[in-house]
């Protein structure tokens, strides 16, 4: 409350910088597909290590121990880009989301086509 008047001092509420357009679109779309790609690796890394326990459980040949290990380091720096790209704008959720694609990319190339 104002001292000398006995009213109430209001703050003008914010408006947006950027009104929703193609770009902010664009992103968000982007945002989702990387969010996509990382959420696939992490199923894809439960379902190898799924794999993993019942080959040792039923003495058949399963994923081999780069396949058990690997899958669940790219899940994790996956899901850690992917978590900088949700919280951070500009530069920093660029690098977050090129991050996931590239590291989805090298998953699969390592851990699927060698």
């Amino acid at each position: 409350m104002s001292s000398e008047t006995g009213e109430l001092n209001t703050v003008p509420l914010p408006t947006p910088e950027d009104p929703p357009g193609e770009g902010r679109a664009r992103g968000r779309w982007l945002r989702g597909f990387t969010g996509s790609l990382a959420a696939g690796l992490v199923v894809l890394a439960v379902v190898v290590l799924g794999a993993g326990v019942l080959g040792l459980v039923t003495g058949a040949p399963g994923p081999g121990l780069f396949l058990l290990i690997g899958h669940p380091v790219a899940a994790i720096l996956a899901l850690a880009a992917q978590r900088v790209a949700d919280r951070k704008r500009g530069f920093a959720a660029g690098a977050g989301m090129t991050a996931v694609l590239v590291i989805t990319g090298l998953a699969l190339w390592l851990l699927w086509l060698t």
